[in-house]
């Protein structure tokens, strides 16, 4: 093959190597701007994934990689003049310099034509003159730039400042310097990568770099190699304690805000692109130069693997998509933790360590607890001191009291529709659907959204508290749970509006009726999507008479004798398509501002809290971002539960979307709980009101890691509990727990131990005289010292 590579970073060479190293035949050649020694940048992080990819592919540069790497552990967080340190992390750092000056010299050895300082021909000229053309050109990339119509790349400028630095101060382990301002909360990420010196990285919120005056050389243009040294003797000024004496490093170092960079193609014909031209991934989840490395070495096995051309280049990306795109999950996640790291600065230095190590939702509790047993319970602990607690317990096993109610856990079990009603009546298959998931162990179990008319109902099949007979059968079931289990029960009261009128589930979800259908309304004469029956638009007196059906259908739910009631406002259903500027395009006094869209909602919610009895909570669920364009954001939803809060609700239950069928979620494991989580710390907590996650969350140490770091005070889990009703319980049995938070009733009793399967608990037999330390135990914590770096001679010539 002949090959043509524009980039001679990381990715490029490496490519480059790899590629002679299974065909010295193929003719390489590769392009690159800058000068063999213009280095910018200071350490680069790799996963012993990674490193083992690196081995098997070409152990000679493997090899002396592994010579040159700062190795360590431990993670230490500064936070509010105290230092928490985690351990067992595993990390691996080398100099970017080093490592470039490694791969420089592998291709010269191998005979890749490398021409430094010498720009690309143009690109046209080598799609035709080249078998393949890699564009390893970095996220500036301008081959993707000349082809965005074939790639398709999404870029996603962030809003927090970032400066790439260095230090002489060798650390010895991960740092980060969480230092709160006059100007407000600034970060350092800092990691040791050599005997001479670490990586330093200050980051902050673009407000803070406002307030804090480095705006001043935000109009200066600094040429390739200049630094800003006005901003870096700033924060030398300002980070004088943490550098201890030791001096700020500079390379080409300026302020930038971080670019997601996505495609929808990582190939065009025989282009194809590699790293930060494909894609990037945030700097505190992971490095660059490893993605980059990867995709090098996938690509390079594709082509070798596959005699055509586009078969190879297929099978590179439909086996790298998949790794890109969970790490890009992940750095998003963190990256937008950074971004909102100020709401943050109150919490306890445990509580915000352990918050700050699960912000990406990669590593959670049980993580922790193999990693580094003692912190993981000191979290435990420390839940329990600060919530005043009287036992250290899992976290989803504590009490937690919701207005006046006392729940014994904090696991909910979110509202589903089961569309199995009769005429708006819940029977027997509901009373066995609820019942059952109240005798599982949950705290709280909540009803599908009970509709507050006939008209109000989503489907035929929907469920209601419009009529007596309906309250009637809906007290039968409260009542076998309050007489058979220690669980509480909430009704969920609604109404269906532009969404109303649809199809069983199973049948065609959102789908209208074939027949047999009534009147939708809602705030305007908009579908919920194409084939939807247009609504009526609501006038006074019809706002005015729902009210009052809300109100019927909350006297009903005290009557039948439920402990909590919840206002559905998310999900696109009435209310929520009042406080939704894509269904509400209304001109009076109920449309327009987010203060007039709220104005029903509100309306609906005071008269249900008044008629509602003073002891018991009112919750309601809300969708946090419409995930649409034009749509309510996560900045809308904080004024949306804002409102709510101030007219007394007792909790907010987040949960986003379900607005217009066009929404674009991006889903994930977890993925709504950030809504959740900004909203707690910025409204819920200092008002002393009750925040319940909702979205993905399956397992109990996803739950446990939600709790403790404080992102929730309840999580609410819907699929997980139609998988096993008893899912409480079992993870009770799970993590050993035995207490008032998880009690089995009599009849059940028997089962509260996991049955054995075959072989697991075998006895073995002692095998050794003398026993071997334990492993896991010797290096929870490993620091890094120069001295342990090796200085053997390199395995390379020189250039």
């Amino acid at each position: 093959m002949k090959i043509a590579i524009v980039g001679g970073g990381p990715g490029g060479l490496y490519f480059a190597a790899l590629m002679k190293q299974l065909d010295p035949s193929h003719d390489i050649t590769l392009w690159e701007r800058n000068a063999a020694t213009d280095t910018f940048g200071f350490g680069v992080v790799f996963s012993d994934e990674t490193l083992g990819g690196i081995g098997n592919a070409d152990p000679v540069v493997a090899e002396y990689m592994s010579r040159r790497f700062a190795r360590w552990s431990d993670i230490d967080i500064h936070f509010r003049e105290e230092t928490v340190t985690v351990g067992g992390q595993g990390f691996a750092a080398m100099s970017r310099k080093e490592l470039l000056e490694l791969l420089q010299r592998r291709c010269i050895e191998l005979s890749v034509d490398v021409r430094f300082s010498t720009m690309a021909p143009p690109i046209e000229e080598l799609e035709a003159n080249y078998d393949l053309v890699l564009a390893a050109d970095g996220v500036n990339s301008q081959i993707r730039a000349k082809y965005a119509d074939a790639f398709g790349p999404d870029l996603d400028p962030r809003t927090n400042k970032y400066m790439w630095l260095g230090t002489d101060q060798v650390f010895e382990a991960f740092k980060f310097f969480v230092k709160e301002t006059e100007w407000g909360v600034m970060q350092i990420h800092g990691y040791p990568y050599s005997d001479e010196g670490s990586t330093f990285i200050v980051e902050m919120h673009e407000d803070v770099w406002h307030a804090a005056g480095f705006d001043e050389t935000a109009n200066d243009v600094f040429p390739p190699g200049v630094s800003d040294e006005k901003a870096i003797a700033k924060i030398r000024s300002i980070f004088t304690e943490e550098l201890g004496g030791y001096e700020v490093l500079s390379n080409n170092s300026k302020w930038l805000n971080f670019n997601t960079v996505r495609n929808q193609s990582w190939r065009k014909g025989n282009v194809v692109l590699v790293g930060d031209a494909a894609h990037t991934a945030h700097f505190s989840i992971g490095s660059g130069t490893k993605l980059a490395m990867e995709d090098s070495l996938a690509l390079a096995a594709c082509l070798h693997e596959h005699a055509d051309m586009e078969a190879a280049l297929s099978a590179y990306e439909a086996e790298r998509r998949p790794v890109v795109a969970s790490t890009q999950r992940a750095a998003q996640a963190s990256l937008e933790w950074f971004e909102r790291i100020g709401q943050y600065k109150d919490q306890d230095p445990t509580q915000f360590a352990f918050n700050l190590l699960t912000r990406s939702r990669r590593i959670t509790q049980e993580n922790l607890r193999l990693r580094d047993p003692e912190f993981a319970e000191a979290v435990d602990r420390n839940f329990a001191d600060q919530q005043d607690l009287p036992t250290v317990a899992p976290a989803m096993f504590q009490p937690y009291r919701i207005g006046g109610l006392e729940l014994k856990n904090r696991i909910v079990v979110s509202p589903m529709d089961m569309y199995s009603a009769v005429d708006g009546v819940p029977g027997d298959f509901h009373k066995v659907h609820l019942g059952s998931k109240a005798l599982g162990g949950a705290g709280l179990v909540m009803t599908e959204m009970v509709c507050v008319s006939e008209a109000g109902r989503i489907t035929p099949g929907c469920s209601g508290l419009y009529t007596d007979a309906q309250r009637d059968s809906w007290k039968e079931i409260v009542d076998f749970v309050h007489a058979r289990s220690t669980a509480k029960i909430g009704a969920q009261i609604g109404h269906s509006g532009r969404k109303g009128s649809t199809r069983l589930m199973w049948e065609g979800i959102d789908e209208p009726l074939e027949s047999g259908n009534w009147q939708a309304v809602g705030p305007s004469a908009l579908p919920y999507g194409p084939g939807n029956q247009t609504p009526l638009e609501l006038d006074r007196a019809g706002m005015d008479a729902i009210k009052e059906e809300f109100v019927a259908a909350t006297l009903r739910a005290d009557q039948a004798g439920f402990d909590l009631l919840e206002l559905h406002a998310a999900h696109g259903y009435l209310l929520s398509s009042f406080l939704s500027p894509v269904s509400n395009r209304r001109s009076d006094e109920y449309g327009g501002s987010l203060e007039n869209r709220l104005r029903f909602p509100l309306e609906v919610f005071d008269a249900v809290r008044a008629a509602w009895p003073a002891g018991k909570p009112v919750t309601v669920r809300i969708s946090a971002t419409d995930w649409i364009e034009g749509g309510n954001t996560s900045d809308d939803s904080v004024e949306i539960a804002r409102a709510f809060v101030a007219h007394g609700a007792a909790g907010l239950d987040i949960s986003t979307g379900q607005v217009a069928k066009e929404e674009k979620p991006a889903f994930g494991r977890s993925y709504q709980t950030p809504f959740a989580d900004r909203i707690r710390q910025e409204i819920a907590e200092p008002a002393g009101v009750a925040v319940i996650a909702v979205g993905a969350i399956s397992t109990y140490d996803d739950v446990n890691s939600v709790l403790l770091a404080g992102r929730a005070d309840l999580v609410a889990l819907g699929r997980t509990h139609l998988y096993d009703p008893q899912w409480t319980l079992h993870a009770a049995a799970e993590q050993e727990y035995q207490g008032p938070g998880a009690q089995w009733i009599p009849q059940f009793r028997a089962g509260r131990r996991k049955p054995p399967s075959s072989r697991t608990d075998a006895v073995r037999p002692r095998l050794s005289l003398l026993r071997e330390p334990d492993s896991e135990a010797t290096s929870a914590h490993l620091r890094w010292t120069p001295d342990t770096l090796a200085k053997e001679p390199s395995l390379l010539p020189s250039k």
